[in-house]
């Protein structure tokens, strides 16, 4: 699987995680006001990966690809821009063993 996921020359990395099977949870720091929170995930594997982000409370799925000769991946950027983003938290991914995923948390 390729490492993380990429930001914007733009947006500022806070957190990464590296290649990850089954679930996880990890911190980030908090930001200034007004800055949105960017999370980017890819997967790799056959399953559907739920990431959820505290204390923010929210969550999206990302459904993943087995991965062939051509080492398939899903990638998918969220930006995130509600009250209270700005704060310190915890991103969680509830995976399968069968799916590998990494996670850019970023800062734009």
């Amino acid at each position: 699987m390729q490492s993380p996921p990429e930001l914007d020359d733009s947006e500022t990395v806070v957190a990464r995680q590296g290649e990850t099977r089954g679930g996880g949870t990890f911190e980030f720091g908090e930001g200034q006001k007004g800055d949105a929170l960017i999370i980017a995930v890819r997967c790799q594997g056959k399953g559907e990966i739920e990431v959820s982000v505290k204390p923010v409370d929210v969550g999206f799925p990302l459904e993943c690809v087995e991965g062939g000769a051509s080492a398939t991946t899903s990638t998918a950027y969220n930006q995130v821009d509600v009250a209270g983003v700005e704060k310190k938290g915890t991103v969680s991914v509830l995976a399968p063993s069968s799916v590998r995923w990494s996670m850019t948390i970023g800062r734009g």
